[in-house]
């Protein structure tokens, strides 16, 4: 009997792969027996990326999804995929009263606008297999929200809404669409919050388990690319460390 959890035969394009959850998740993917398509701006860390992923017969693709024109050359380089997961993303702390146009058009075109058109090319191109899976990579903050991130929280809310649509749509190919929901992880993007003033160990205190680590969230994108997770789709999965859970503080 074939391990369900196993990605052996297997080829999964991983966006945001040059750094924090997308490159784990690519680096995961191969221990498991993928075979990775993986993308992202930075070339070197790209390149690192690839490096350290097992295996053989991986492709680096760089692309900046924010261009139209180098969503299509993944398109049509891609090859044809079984797992497609959305790592790629930004995020920014602005209270909602400084907000600008500037600023929600970086968010949304990085967390939403990406990877859906970057859906709608593979898609259009026949790219993603019969029973494939597309896997969004969501946050926490896309249903209870933080203190200022709201463009940041719509943004991953985004997804969620189109995710669910999107699942509707493919189910007769047996394709699956998910969500995966990290709450606080390990990233340089976490850093990089904390370095711009965000109070981050009052969170991490408020976590049960804890920070994540990145693995956290590759061991469930493991789950849903693989034949372990046929019969789920249109499914929202919080992994957060209990943090999102509501706690008795009197017990």
């Amino acid at each position: 009997m074939q391990d369900p959890f196993s990605l052996s035969g297997k080829r999964v394009l991983v966006t945001g792969a040059s750094s924090g959850i997308g490159k784990q998740i690519a680096i995961t993917c191969s221990q498991m027996g993928a075979e990775l398509v993986i993308t992202g701006r930075n070339q070197e860390r790209l390149r690192a990326t690839a490096a350290s992923l097992h295996g053989e017969g991986h492709t680096v693709l760089p692309a900046d999804l924010s261009q139209q024109g180098d969503i299509d050359m993944l398109a049509q380089q891609a090859g044809v995929l079984n797992g497609l997961v959305h790592a790629a993303g930004i995020s920014r702390l602005v209270p909602f009263r400084l907000m600008s146009k500037g600023h929600l058009d970086e968010i949304f075109d990085s967390n939403t606008f990406a990877p859906l058109l970057l859906t709608k090319a593979l898609l259009a191109k026949k790219c993603i297999a019969a029973n494939g899976s597309i896997l969004f990579i969501a946050a926490l903050s896309s249903h209870s929200g933080a203190l200022a991130t709201s463009a940041y929280a719509a943004s991953k809310s985004a997804l969620l809404g189109a995710m669910r649509s999107l699942a509707l749509e493919v189910a007769k190919q047996g394709i699956r669409a998910n969500c995966l929901s990290p709450g606080y992880v390990r990233t340089p993007m976490l850093e990089g919050l904390g370095q711009g003033g965000g109070n981050m160990d009052a969170l991490f205190d408020l976590t049960p388990l804890g920070i994540g680590e990145p693995e956290d969230v590759a061991y469930a994108s493991v789950f849903y690319l693989a034949d372990a997770s046929r019969w789920v789709t249109r499914n929202y999965f919080i992994l957060d460390g209990g943090l999102s859970t509501p706690m008795d503080i009197y017990a």
